[in-house]
């Protein structure tokens, strides 16, 4: 079962707890948030290389893959909204917006295109949990590792944390299958 540890690979940053007690802090996990059609996703801001103006994206247009030239390095994209929710679109409609630029494992840059302004958000790691792995298996949001529900005055907002290893594990696994 591949899942992330909490403890070990996350940085922890501070926040003051209710104006009753503020010498008690709450440990919490800085995440970048973002959605892509009716999902809020999030990225630990410790994968996160850089947020971007989005450009033009090159590819064929048949995968939910393309690339973008950055500087003098070439990003792999990866299409979320197609690889989740199988809505296709022309690379042409992904070159508005914004492209956070992730860093995985192996040092390679992936670009995650989306229409708005990406959060920067203190998640306190009491309402983190891993996901399940037969819903990893069974969904095309297996591509996150936990989930994240956050109280809120109306209704709990409810984050996916993408594990970016894994997507980019599946874009490899894609190319090698056509």
């Amino acid at each position: 079962m591949t899942t992330l540890d909490l403890n070990d690979t996350l940085t922890y940053s501070t926040a003051e707890s209710n104006e009753l007690d503020n010498t008690r802090a709450i440990q919490t996990l800085k995440l970048l948030v973002f959605s892509i059609g009716s999902l809020n996703l999030a990225l630990r801001i410790e994968a996160v290389y850089k947020v971007l103006n989005s450009s033009q994206i090159h590819g064929s247009g048949s995968k939910w893959v393309g690339l973008v030239h950055m500087g003098d390095r070439e990003v792999t994209v990866l299409d979320l909204e197609w690889r989740i929710f199988q809505i296709h679109r022309d690379h042409q409609n992904l070159d508005e917006g914004y492209l956070i630029v992730v860093q995985n494992k192996e040092r390679e840059l992936c670009g995650i295109p989306v229409t708005n302004v990406p959060a920067l958000i203190d998640v306190p790691l009491s309402s983190i949990r891993v996901l399940p792995e037969s819903f990893r298996r069974g969904d095309t949001l297996g591509i996150a590792s936990h989930v994240a529900v956050i109280p809120q005055e109306e209704s709990n907002l409810t984050l996916f944390m993408l594990d970016i290893d894994a997507a980019t594990k599946l874009t490899v696994e894609n190319i090698k299958q056509s």
